[in-house]
Parts: structure tokens; C-alpha cells; sequence
């Protein structure tokens, strides 16, 4: 790789996971925040879809900040945004807790659309695939230390403080990406104008590139299945196998670990052997295994066994984003993978605001969480086909 390029590497994977933690950090205290708020625990996925409607909102004018001030400038400010969010969510209203998903979501839409920008130009073409799934593993890795410390924070020193412990957190990281700006916004365009069709050209985009279209679809139903995963498996394990939170903590961090090592693998194989749409097709087929199974599983099952059903669950269902994000980079015009992802991101995060949704209210109508589950195997399957088809019929090699 050239000059600069695992410096970029490094860094983008550090502020994914901290913003990655920022937002999961309050599902995993769900428990103790619903009960403080005194408000149903399922009402949680009401909080993610108000974060990721902030994100939606954001990524599409993502690519045009990044060119203007910079990518490490705009995820400095995306970070204060994140640690701004969580302050206001450690009030506790149940408006003050909804405006910081919101502004979450603000810092947290542009944070990949500016990694990929600083990837995409320090990145060998034969390497994108492994070189994109490392970096995403900062989304399972903000996850797995979600799961693992804010709990323990959360009985060491009650919601409140655990909330601004991890703004701290953020604030610190924005801090410290300071002193690599020079060196990594170089080819920033002071002189570029932002306008109203920045909201709309990234979806221009979209709307004319059919294979770009497909991709971010079945990004719609797979984020649904990872937001999912996250935001209400603390609270599932919790509430109908009797987990303490602090085990269901741990639990949530194995399923997240298991994306860590997923994300590796699945870039490394998609470059090495199957292809981008291959290697999809076979993380789809493995989420509709695992959601189905889980919701099977009845509360005699061995915690052993639960915890190696969540790290397959977790390499698929948090493992798929970087052979994605390569294969959006691939398509993206020269010097506009950072549009191509706002634009895809845009559909991507939809599947996240409605996803929690529908689940919680699954849950809610059949009085148990194991509905949602199920639920998400049908769209994992359909994609999982589609994928297939898909690839057999495209041509060989990493376009496959």
C-alpha cells in the first residue's frame, strides 16, 4: 500500500468503533434506562431509528462535506456530535433521551462515507475487499466494548455517568485525530460549494447505476437484521432466558467479537476466491441459519451453545458491511466513493429506522421477542437467492 495508507487504515478503524460504541452504548443499558424512564424496554428500537433517521439525513451530503473540509475534519465533528448525543441522553426525559439518538445520528452518518474516501485513495485495487472489512471491523469492535464495559459502568456508576463516560470517550478520539488533519486532508477543496443539490446528487447517482441499486437493497434488509441483533439481544436474553445483564453484556460482545473476525475473513475470501456478491449471498444464507435459530432456542439451551450460535449470528449479521462498502467503492465513479457510499448508506440506514421498529412491534404484539427473530429470516432468505442469481449470472472475478 502506499504512504499513508494503514495510518488512514488505523485511524478510520478507530473512530468507527468509537462512534459504533456511542450509539450501542444506551440499547445495551436498556434494561436500567426503561426502567428509569419507566417506559417498555421494546420502545429501544424507537431510540436507534431516531438515531440512524439523524444518520440518513447526514450521509447524504456526507461526500460534499468531506471534499470541502476534509475527512478527518468532518469525523472530528461527527465525533463531538456522538458525544454531544450521548450528554443529552443521560438526562433523564424521555425527550432529551430522543434528541441525543438524533444527534447521534448527525455525527455518526458521515463517519463512513469520509472512511471510505481516505481508503479509497490510499487502497491497492487487489486489496479493497480486505482492506474495507478491517476497517469495518471498528462497528462489531465499538459493539464488543459496548457489551463488555457499559454494563459493569452502569453498576459501578449508574446510567448517567456510564452515558458521559463514553461522550468523554468520543470527545477524547476527535482530540486526537487532530494531529494527523495534515497529512490525511491534503486534497480537501476549500473553494467547494455547498449547495441544495448536495442532498440530491448522491441519489442521482444511485438512481442511474442499476448494480448499485441492487447492492444497497440488500444492504436494507441486512442492516435491518444487525440492528436488530444489537439492539435487542441484551434485553431478549435478559427478559425470557433470565441472563443477568452483565452475562447478556458478555453475550452481545461474542456476537460482536464474532463480527470482528468475520469482517477479516469474508474480505479476505472475497478477494482471494468468490467475489463480492458470492461472499454476500453466503453471509445471507448464514443470517437466515442464525435468526431462525435463535428464535427456536428455549431456555434450557446451554449457555455454551448460545454463546457459539451468536458468534456465527455476529459474523454474518455485523460481518457483511465491509465486502459491501468495497464493492460500493468498486462501482463509484474515480474520486466519489464517498458520494456512492452517503448515496447507498441513505438506503442502508432505512433498513435500520424501520427495522427496530417493525421488530419491537413484533414483540410487542406476540408478547415475546423470538416473533421478531423469526421475522427477519424471510428477507435474508430472499436475498440470499437473489445474490445467487445474481452472481452466477455476472462475470468472473471480483465483479462476481
Amino acid at each position: 500500500m502506499r504512504v499513508g495508507a494503514w495510518t488512514a487504515l488505523w485511524l478510520t478503524m478507530a473512530i468507527q468503533a468509537i462512534a459504533s460504541m456511542a450509539i450501542l452504548t444506551l440499547p445495551v443499558m436498556a434494561p436500567a434506562i426503561a426502567q428509569s424512564l419507566r417506559i417498555s424496554a421494546t420502545l429501544i428500537g424507537v431510540y436507534v431509528s431516531l438515531v440512524y433517521c439523524g444518520a440518513m439525513s447526514t450521509s447524504l451530503i456526507a461526500g460534499h462535506l468531506v471534499s470541502r473540509y476534509g475527512a478527518i475534519r468532518v469525523s472530528q465533528v461527527c465525533l463531538l456530535l456522538c458525544g454531544l448525543g450521548l450528554a443529552l441522553s443521560a438526562i433523564p426525559s424521555i425527550a432529551a433521551v430522543s434528541l441525543g439518538g438524533l444527534f447521534i445520528g448527525f455525527g455518526y452518518g458521515p463517519i463512513t462515507p469520509a472512511s471510505s474516501h481516505l481508503l479509497a485513495k490510499t487502497t491497492p485495487h487487489h486489496r479493497v475487499a480486505l482492506i474495507f472489512s478491517i476497517k469495518q471491523t471498528g462497528v462489531p469492535l465499538g459493539g464488543l466494548l459496548a457489551g463488555a464495559i457499559v454494563p459493569g459502568l452502569v453498576l459501578a456508576i449508574g446510567t448517567q455517568s456510564a452515558l458521559l463516560s463514553v461522550g468523554l470517550a468520543t470527545v477524547l478520539c476527535a482530540f486526537l485525530a487532530q494531529s494527523l488533519r495534515d497529512q490525511l486532508d491534503t486534497d480537501r477543496q476549500v473553494t467547494h460549494k455547498l449547495a441544495f443539490v448536495s442532498l440530491t446528487a448522491p441519489l442521482q447517482m444511485l438512481a442511474r447505476q442499476p448494480d448499485l441499486r441492487s447492492l444497497a437493497a440488500m444492504s436494507f434488509a441486512f442492516s435491518a437484521v444487525q440492528m436488530c441483533l444489537s439492539t435487542y439481544l441484551v434485553i431478549f436474553l435478559n427478559s425470557e432466558f433470565g441472563y443477568s445483564l452483565v452475562t447478556s453484556g458478555l453475550a452481545l460482545s461474542v456476537a460482536q467479537a464474532g463480527g470482528v473476525l468475520g469482517r477479516i475473513v469474508w474480505g479476505f475470501i472475497a478477494d482471494r476466491w468468490l467475489g463480492p456478491r458470492y461472499m454476500l449471498a453466503v453471509l445471507a444464507a448464514m443470517m437466515t441459519v442464525s435468526t431462525a435459530s435463535i428464535a427456536l432456542l428455549d431456555g434450557s439451551v446451554l449457555l455454551p451453545l448460545m454463546l457459539t450460535l451468536l458468534a456465527v449470528f455476529g459474523a454474518s449479521a455485523t460481518g457483511w458491511n465491509g465486502v459491501y462498502l468495497a464493492a460500493v467503492a468498486r462501482l463509484a465513479p474515480p474520486g466519489e466513493a464517498s458520494i456512492a457510499t452517503g448515496a447507498t448508506l441513505f438506503v442502508t440506514y432505512s433498513g435500520v429506522v424501520l427495522g427496530p421498529m417493525l421488530f419491537g412491534l413484533l414483540a410487542s404484539s406476540f408478547g415475546t421477542y423470538r416473533a421478531g427473530f423469526l421475522a427477519l429470516s424471510l428477507p435474508t432468505a430472499i436475498c440470499c437467492w437473489v445474490l445467487f442469481v445474481w452472481a452466477k449470472s455476472a462475470r468472473t472475478g471480483y465483479d462476481a
